[in-house]
């Protein structure tokens, strides 16, 4: 009998309980945003800055920076010749990006199409 009185009381226990644990989405994503993102698109956004002053207006006007992570850059380019060009200039690229944005611990740069 003892148990079952146990179990009644579990069992009511949880049916009276209220979650008063309710979290905002907007909260949620606000700490999101501020602890995640924020501080790898002040990291990434000065790359992002550096790459348009060291490319002539062509070609950066011809390729996008897709992604940044685990220390390579992505680059898409819309065009062989241009992915040609960027490949042989890429080892002064990732030397500039890599002295002027240490933080980002670049060690290479990937270029693919579109």
């Amino acid at each position: 009998m003892f148990e079952d009185e146990q179990l009644r009381n579990a069992v009511e226990g949880r049916r009276t309980r209220k979650f008063d644990g309710t979290v905002r989405l907007g909260d949620i994503a606000e700490r999101f945003v501020t602890e995640q993102v924020s501080p790898k698109q002040m990291k990434y956004s000065a790359i992002s800055e550096l790459w348009s002053q060291l490319l002539p207006d062509e070609l950066r006007r011809r390729c996008e920076i897709v992604d940044i992570s685990g220390g390579q850059l992505k680059v898409r380019v819309d065009s062989p010749a241009y992915k040609y060009e960027l490949q042989l200039c890429s080892s002064k690229l990732l030397e500039e990006l890599q002295k002027q944005c240490p933080k980002a611990r670049l060690t290479k740069i990937k270029f693919v199409m579109t």
